[in-house]
């Protein structure tokens, strides 16, 4: 079993972006520049957007952070989007998702910029994703394909059985899975919550790739011998012997499953830190100009 090291990955594409931003300095070029927009106080939330923050320094980004309370109304936050949009210091924004209820989220991402669109969210990049067209794809499903790709595992003519159906994750790594490329050409099966006899199918799968959101989902008993398991889950469950009062549970039974396994994430220290890295890497591509000339 080999385990698929999403922080040491996360690292080296970090660098890899850093070195290219160094390079623009020095040639007297725009640094790319990423904003967040985050609504509310939800500590995951929270969490995420300072290490997105964090990263940008690291890799020599500039970076704005824009913080409003929950109350904030939904035309008070479809005007600031109007303004990153228009703003041309601005390479790329986020909104960092969940919103408050009485915000409609999906009006909030079809309001954002598709040029500016480094979530990779909007019906447009979705669209073009699906065609085969240059776009930002979505972080987490990016983020995937680079840890099959730098660890070399053969995707082609394999049985992918994806575990969820997002439109963040689940729906778009089928749609990825499947493309005539690398990582890629495989045979994809989707299940979801509403799938009979699960197990059957994860059984045959030689990728699994678990964003169901459920805790140790996927046991031993669901997984084939030397299997490619990817686990994108992070669940928060509750742990007195840590400062935190938690600790993050993956969809996969890890102690169970990885003894089965030729590759597998852990978590944490899996998926998670790559999702970071790809939105650099698509707001380095936004700042150059490259999906949308």
């Amino acid at each position: 079993m080999t385990l698929l090291d999403g922080k040491k990955t996360s690292e080296a594409i970090q660098n890899e972006i850093a070195a290219e931003v160094a390079e623009i300095k020095a040639k007297g070029g725009k640094v790319p520049h990423l904003a967040a927009i985050l609504v509310g106080n939800d500590g995951g939330s929270v969490t995420y957007v300072n290490n997105k923050v964090l990263a940008c320094e690291r890799v020599g980004f500039e970076s704005s952070l824009f913080r409003y309370e929950d109350s904030i109304t939904e035309e008070e936050l479809l005007h600031k989007i109007k303004e990153l949009n228009e703003d041309p210091e601005i390479d790329g924004f986020i909104v960092q998702l969940p919103l408050p209820k009485h915000i409609d989220a999906e009006k909030v991402l079809e309001a954002v910029d598709p040029t500016k669109d480094v979530d990779g969210f909007h019906p447009t990049n979705v669209g073009r994703m699906v065609a085969g067209l240059p776009a930002y794809l979505p972080a987490t499903p990016a983020g995937i394909l680079q840890l099959l790709e730098r660890y070399k595992i053969e995707t082609s003519g394999k049985h992918c059985v994806v575990i969820g159906r997002s439109n963040i994750v689940g729906s778009p790594m089928s749609i990825l899975m499947a493309k005539s490329a690398y990582p890629g050409n495989c045979t994809v099966t989707v299940c979801h919550s509403r799938t009979v006899d699960l197990p059957s199918f994860t059984r045959q799968a030689d990728i699994i790739i678990a964003a169901i959101g459920k805790p140790e989902f996927v046991t031993a008993d669901m997984v084939k011998e030397g299997a490619v398991v990817i686990d994108v889950g992070t669940t928060r469950v509750p742990d007195a012997s840590r400062k935190s009062g938690f600790r993050l549970k993956g969809d996969v039974n890890f102690d169970e499953v990885a003894p089965k396994c030729s590759y597998i994430t852990p978590v944490p220290g899996g998926v998670g830190p790559l999702t970071i890295a790809m939105l650099l890497k698509n707001t380095l591509s936004a700042a150059k100009k490259e999906v949308y000339a």
